[in-house]
């Protein structure tokens, strides 16, 4: 589904195409139980102290993979233990960023319940990770948060199309304005290959992606035209 290198197109209408952030984890069993993230974010001018937070994570039991950085952000994703008490060290240990936690996703898209071959998921997944910004208008915000409440039933094409693409889970979370995008794959699966299978034979999901594009922008430091960045996994 990807139509240039600065362009993805699927569900929630990605641009600017920068990098594809991979870490492998097991995934869970089917459950609601879902990973939640907590983002570190530093002053436009500033980078995350990626050693300092891998020692936060190493003394609480975080797995160090589980670390990503944009810029001026740092993330930590996954089934993060005690993770509002971990939010409220965090934010202590880095007075001056601001941390945001990502607990509970209000979209998500599973293959072994959303598809109907209803295929075993794979062992292992690569995540890819990435952040946009809903606009500022209110109004906009609901009917953004409204689509995707209704979108098996209204647009079941979309869905088809991760089904298609082999997705094993996305996940989509908000704080505030801004949203968190988890896309889960097979290890090892080329992104980009697995990602256009979504629009193939399938073009309502094309009408579904221009009508996303008037709910989101970049986030701050984002190049103009720029709408979802991708996190690397931090080194």
């Amino acid at each position: 589904m990807i139509t240039t290198l600065h362009k993805i197109t699927f569900c929630i209408l990605l641009s600017a195409l920068s990098c594809i952030t991979r870490a492998t984890v097991i995934p869970p069993a089917l459950s609601y139980d879902r990973p939640q993230a907590i983002e570190i974010v530093y002053t436009a001018a500033a980078h995350p102290d990626i050693k300092k937070i891998k020692d936060f994570c190493r003394s609480h039991g975080i797995p160090l993979s589980w670390v990503y950085q944009w810029q001026n952000r740092a993330v930590i994703f996954g089934h993060i233990p005690n993770v509002r008490d971990n939010r409220q060290r965090l934010q202590q240990l880095f007075p001056k960023a601001t941390v945001k936690l990502y607990e509970n996703p209000f979209y998500i898209f599973s293959k072994q319940e959303n598809c109907n071959d209803k295929i075993t998921p794979a062992k292992e997944w690569d995540h890819i990770i990435l952040t946009a910004n809903l606009v500022s208008d209110t109004i906009k915000q609901r009917e953004y948060l409204q689509y995707h409440a209704t979108q098996f039933k209204q647009w079941p094409e979309v869905s088809k199309g991760f089904c298609n693409a082999g997705f094993e889970q996305l996940l989509v979370y908000k704080n505030g304005r801004q949203l968190m995008l988890v896309i889960s794959i097979p290890r090892g699966a080329d992104f980009q290959k697995m990602n256009s299978k979504t629009t193939e034979n399938n073009p309502r999901v094309n009408d579904w992606n221009k009508m996303m594009a008037q709910y989101q922008e970049g986030v701050s430091g984002t190049k103009p035209g720029e709408t979802w960045v991708f996190f690397e996994q931090a080194k």
